[in-house]
């Protein structure tokens, strides 16, 4: 398989719609949703208005688009790999992407942001920062949580973290291949007495696939092939998949 450019995206096919239903958004039409509340003076997020090549430059200056053989978080092959780490390890890029990925919630009352770590730690972040608070006692503004995995593999709420009864909940995610991160963020809310009103990501890469319990939208759809490991034509050539963000790579079968 031929390498291509890091940062190219030929071939990558972003996606003019989203088919998860009627409540999905994608960037298409997210300036006309901004629009619209700025008309109707409604508490919509502040800040500039992002097109879907402005959002994808971020990640081309940040080299985020990598190609090669990869085995996802999810166990699943691909030959293209988005590590939004690239990107948001960039203040103001991370700045940018959470301010329009939270512009796609502003009419929805949320008291809180939880994310399943590592990777949507830090968009949790940027997405809280800039949505309105509600009912602020302490002046801090929408707080920002993570889930992780115990000492067992278990995602669950640590770090000293609690959730009122009712509150409401934004689940973020950086990249949805399967959504199983995501789905699992919501149960560990719920268990935790939290109500999740939305779910929102960076990337889309499931081609609308994912299905969740709520409202879902992601800034940017890519179509981006993925295999079962065993039938994945990159392990039938005889190249090894690494797992992006590990220094650990299993041989091809």
């Amino acid at each position: 398989m031929g390498k291509r450019p890091q940062g190219a995206l030929t071939g990558l096919g972003l996606a003019s719609q989203s088919n998860r239903g009627p409540h999905s958004l994608t960037t298409r039409c997210m300036e006309a949703r901004l629009l619209t509340f700025r008309r109707l003076g409604a508490s919509a997020v502040s800040g500039p208005m992002f097109g879907r090549d402005e959002l994808m430059k971020l990640f081309e200056k940040a080299g985020a688009v990598r190609h090669g053989h990869f085995e996802l978080s999810s166990g699943l092959h691909s030959g293209t790999y988005v590590q939004c780490a690239l990107v948001l390890q960039y203040p103001r890029f991370a700045e940018k992407l959470g301010q329009a990925l939270a512009a796609l919630f502003s009419d929805a009352r949320i008291d809180a942001v939880v994310s399943p770590a590592l990777g949507g730690v830090i968009i949790g972040q940027e997405v809280a920062r800039a949505l309105p608070s509600h009912g602020d006692v302490l002046g801090g503004g929408v707080p920002a949580m993570f889930v992780e995995r115990d000492a067992g593999g278990v995602m669950c709420l640590r770090r000293g973290f609690t959730l009122k009864p009712d509150t409401h909940v934004l689940v973020v995610e950086d990249v949805w291949t399967t959504g199983g991160s995501t789905q699992e963020a919501i149960s560990v809310v719920e268990e935790a007495g939290g109500r999740v009103v939305a779910a929102g990501a960076l990337i889309d890469r499931s081609g609308g696939k994912i299905e969740f319990p709520v409202e879902s939208n992601a800034l940017i759809e890519l179509l981006i092939e993925s295999y079962e490991p065993d039938d994945c034509p990159l392990c039938r050539q005889g190249t090894v998949a690494v797992k992006p963000g590990s220094r650990y790579a299993r041989s091809a079968s």
